[in-house]
């Protein structure tokens, strides 16, 4: 239980650097950009605290310029999955044996180192590996995974302090708040560090024990996030670094009987088959997984006749085409009125004309590469199909270019179609299609938004008129975990927007708060009873 004397301070966010010309934080990030660029790293798989080289190897490529290998992996295999649950079942004991001052501790160190002499480090290699600009990476490697740290270790001093209001006279009651029996999978996208560092660490945070395996084609940084944990003093075999193809980890974790949560945040498709798995093993298990994922989103922007014009074209820009669109967050559909539509695709089309696109170490380009090959083929097919329907076209962009690079241009699209292929399915990329609503029709529109996609992610309504606000919160309460009023539907911040969706996006047990940390650890009720009775009969039975 906590004891006040340790109370953990309430957190505020981490200030985003700027990086402008003439700071510091942008001479040092350039100086570890050519370092870590310049010096290619060989990553050993990490279990019970041992670095473990399997000898199959994997390239971590800029996706911006693939022919540049900046690292070389280990990949896990059956041996190794079985070690890394091994070491973790061993650390288990000790770890949770420990006061939660004493584990909170670590990651707030953590978060201190981060916050100053290891910020150039994951703000580098996250801009190297996943192609993102220094903003992108700064609010993502650095301030998101900061407030994780701290916030979760602030959450997790209030939920061990949560103990029963009432103790008759002759009885103590109190909460125990018990880590899960077994280990958790932590598996981690590619597209966000914080998420890379939070999945692993936040169950840790409540006592238990990780096996990680983060994103092939974010291993790079995944692996800098994993040093940082050790120079915080986390134990070995706490969290155990496992890179390497699913197909070859999955199956050994989903047959262990230990296993006792995934923490998983990647396709919508993958997290179905490992409930499927789940559900035809579960009489194997010591006790029921719990099972906390984040998935895809088909994200939508729908404007009342009132919006402002410009508020929303910058929306639409920043929320569709930062990093690539490559945010389950990022808007991807849009509902435009027609008195609004040909002001505002005349503005966004002058603005997307700007935007600069190309090598990261460039820090005036807005736009850099999408992840990977696969990711490239996927999207530029997704362009395909709009350039050669008779239902859609395109109003911008449109091109690719995979050369040097993984580029895809900011593409712009309208269709006359609501349930058009772009309308419904997860591009998971630089392209926002557009549908054009008679203004009568705003309400109508609002019930074609909520049925139109399986997902229910994040979502924004742009409008001044307040009716029409209401309206749209109304109608659109599934359609979104995380809703934004004259925002873009990106960049949920930890402590003020807790992120995550249901439908098809999700359990929504909403990263970056305490209901998450909540799903980490299994209660026990204790009472203590100071006065037992000494006699099995009731007073009622009394004849006298």
């Amino acid at each position: 239980m906590a004891n006040a004397k340790f109370s953990v301070p309430f957190p505020t966010n981490e200030p985003v650097k700027s990086f402008a010309p003439g700071t510091s934080e942008r001479e040092s990030l350039k100086a570890k950009l050519k370092e870590l660029k310049g010096n290619q790293i060989e990553i050993p798989l990490i279990i019970g605290g041992e670095e473990v080289k399997t000898g199959k190897m994997g390239d971590c490529i800029l996706p911006h310029d693939h022919g540049t290998v900046i690292g070389k992996y280990h990949k896990a295999g059956e041996r190794e999955v079985k070690a890394a649950i091994e070491a973790a079942l061993k650390a288990s004991k000790k770890w949770n044996g420990l006061d939660w001052q004493d584990r909170v501790a670590v990651f707030m160190k953590a978060a201190d180192l981060l916050s100053g002499p290891w910020r150039s480090t994951l703000n580098a290699a996250t801009m190297l590996c996943q192609s993102k600009n220094a903003f992108q990476a700064e609010i993502d490697a650095a301030c998101e995974l900061i407030d994780f740290f701290r916030f979760n270790a602030c959450y997790a001093m209030q939920i061990f302090e949560q103990q029963p209001p009432y103790s008759p006279y002759g009885m103590w009651n109190r909460m125990e708040f018990r880590p899960l029996e077994g280990f958790i999978f932590a598996v981690t996208p590619f597209n966000f560090l914080s998420i890379a560092g939070n999945l692993p660490s936040s169950p840790v945070i409540m006592g238990n024990v990780t096996v990680w395996k983060p994103a092939s084609s974010a291993v790079y940084s995944a692996y800098w996030v994993m040093r940082l944990f050790q120079e915080a003093g986390l134990p070995n075999g706490v969290i155990n670094f496992i890179p390497g193809p699913g197909s070859a980890i999955g199956p050994f974790v989903m047959n262990s009987p230990d296993l006792a949560g995934v923490h998983f945040t990647g396709s919508t498709s993958t997290f179905q088959e490992m409930w499927k798995t789940f559900g035809g093993k579960i009489n194997r298990y010591r006790s029921y997984p719990r099972i906390v994922g984040e998935t895809g989103g088909k994200d939508f922007v729908i404007a009342h006749k009132s919006a402002d014009i410009e508020v929303l074209g910058v929306a639409l820009i920043r929320g569709a085409f930062e990093y690539q669109g490559q945010k389950c967050s990022a808007a991807s559909r849009a509902y435009i009125p027609k008195s609004l539509w040909n002001k505002l695709k005349d503005y966004i089309i002058g603005e997307l004309k700007t935007v600069r696109m190309g090598d990261v170490e460039d820090f005036s380009n807005f736009m850099n590469a999408v992840i990977d090959g696969e990711a490239f083929t996927r999207i530029a097919g997704y362009i395909e199909a709009i350039k050669e329907s008779d239902e859609a076209e395109i109003l911008f962009g449109g091109n690719c270019d995979k050369r040097k690079g993984f580029f895809i241009e900011p593409t712009l699209a309208i269709t006359t179609n609501p349930h058009f292929l772009t309308m419904e399915e997860e591009v998971f990329g630089p392209v926002l299609t557009v549908y054009v609503y008679e203004d009568e029709k705003y309400e109508e529109t609002l019930e074609l938004c909520d049925q139109t996609s399986p997902y229910g992610l994040t979502g924004a309504v742009f409008a001044q008129d307040r009716d029409a606000i209401a309206l749209a919160e109304h109608i659109l309460v599934n359609a979104a975990g995380n809703f934004y009023i004259n925002d873009k539907p990106t960049g949920a911040v930890v402590g003020q927007q807790p992120f995550g969706g249901s439908r098809a996006s999700g359990t929504n047990d909403k990263a970056g708060s305490l209901l998450n940390l909540l799903r980490w650890v299994s209660p026990r009720t204790i009472k203590e009873n100071f006065i037992p009775p000494l006699d099995y009969r009731y007073p009622f039975m009394n004849e006298k």
